[in-house]
């Protein structure tokens, strides 16, 4: 599993709390030091579409002063290349799923029956 995000963001925060609380293991890729590739962003369009993990409530996003409505997958993958705060967070990768936003009962449902599989 990996978690992807900024370390000083409270739902970054509020996630590893709870990944540690239930004694789950996880990769943490920092925006800020490891940036984020085209092509993982791509996946995820793949996955779940780009408009699902595209933080329009972010600061870096309000400053771009780009009509959400406008944008293209190219143009809003490229712009979440260049600044990976426009990303929501927290964004998991599980196997071939990818889990958007803390939600501690999706967590629960999900990686909690995953550990009880594991044991």
């Amino acid at each position: 599993m990996i978690l992807y995000g900024i370390p000083n963001c409270n739902s970054i925060k509020k996630t590893i709390n709870w990944f540690q609380s239930q004694h789950l293991e996880y990769q943490f890729h920092n925006y800020k030091e490891d940036g984020i590739t085209l092509a993982k962003l791509k996946e995820w369009n793949k996955k779940s579409g780009w408009k699902t993990f595209f933080n329009k409530s972010s600061s870096t996003w309000k400053l771009q002063k780009i009509d959400f409505v406008s944008l293209t997958t190219a143009t809003a993958l490229t712009l979440m290349k260049a600044h990976p705060s426009i990303i929501k967070r927290p964004l998991i990768e599980y196997g071939e799923k990818i889990i958007i936003g803390f939600d501690e009962t999706l967590f629960k449902k999900i990686f909690l029956t995953i550990k009880k599989e594991t044991k």
